[in-house]
């Protein structure tokens, strides 16, 4: 288990999509009616790579009721097409509200200003399967070099943001650690992305974790941009020699690191606009992949969620 999330989205073209409904729309209302919680399948990855068929036959068996993919390859999740994969799911009980695909620089033709086939088949793939957020999990290195460079990426967000929209979904960005360690002009790419993406187009899914060692604080966050994380990775934190984002940490089941992870996540729901709740883990100690996120879900269901 010693491929990190950060190595893992550098080298491979993963993806993840996830789609949200539209401010004011019924779909919307329906969806705050109650939490979602879920579980990001990165967090069994390896058992996902081996068995997809019978990893997702245990995970609904723990109790989770909605996934979030890491895997979408040549318009395939995890071997099957878009509408092979709803039927799966559906089989099973299990929803994807949200999903992770990387959205990259070729993705977006300058000249044409306009998206390539590959990032509007990643939508039009993520429909079918019944997101409601499409996210990008990750900003390439050579998008965040300048600071013109970087804010006009944040207008081809927004743009993203429109056209999911045009589907019923809503664009996402879901950050690591460089987002706080790295500055332009003197601001974090934190608040730069913040505050240069329309929150009625683009989506925040704020991991609790991955910042934790480059001084992200979530709970200052989600008091200095309220309303602003409609989805939450839940992580905890612990540590380690080896940190899966190369810092002094690795994530560890809930409530046993040092994030005050049910202080954040009340927090996010009470004035941080969250409402997907999506465990995640990627290093278990000594415990397996599958052991530690139904030890996960079962301490989400303890504080209520």
């Amino acid at each position: 288990m010693n491929t990190s999330r950060r190595g893992f989205l550098k080298t491979s073209a993963l993806a993840l999509a996830g789609a949200a409904v539209l401010p004011g729309g019924s779909i919307l209302a329906a969806a705050r009616a109650k939490d979602i919680l879920g579980v990001q399948l990165y967090s069994v990855r390896d058992d996902m790579k081996k068995d997809p068929a019978g990893t997702l036959q245990q995970v609904a068996n723990m109790g989770y009721k909605y996934v979030e993919h890491a895997n979408y390859v040549n318009r395939k999740f995890y071997g099957w097409t878009a509408q092979e994969f709803k039927k799966r799911l559906d089989d099973l009980g299990l929803l994807m509200p949200s999903g992770h695909t990387v959205m990259r620089q070729q993705h977006w033709d300058k000249a044409r200003k306009d998206f390539t086939d590959e990032w509007k088949y990643t939508v039009e793939d993520a429909a079918i399967v019944g997101q409601k957020y499409v996210i990008s999990p990750w900003l390439d290195e050579e998008l965040r070099k300048t600071y013109d460079d970087f804010i006009a990426y944040m207008d081809v967000f927004n743009k993203s943001g429109e056209l999911c929209k045009k589907s019923g979904m809503k664009f996402g960005y879901h950050n690591h650690d460089f987002e706080f360690s790295v500055q332009l002009n003197g601001k974090k790419l934190f608040d730069l992305i913040l505050q240069n993406t329309d929150p009625a187009l683009v989506a925040q899914q704020l991991d609790i974790g991955n910042m934790y060692h480059a001084g992200g604080i979530a709970l200052d966050i989600i008091k200095q941009y309220p309303k602003r994380f409609e989805l939450m990775h839940v992580k905890d934190e612990i540590k380690s020699e080896k940190g899966e984002m190369g810092g002094q940490y690795e994530s560890t089941v809930l409530g046993k690191g040092v994030i005050p992870v049910k202080e954040v996540i009340d927090l996010g729901k009470k004035a941080g606009g969250t409402t997907h709740f999506i465990i995640e883990q990627e290093s278990y100690q000594d415990k397996t992949p599958l052991d530690a996120i139904k030890e996960d879900f079962n301490m989400m269901k303890k504080w209520g969620y």
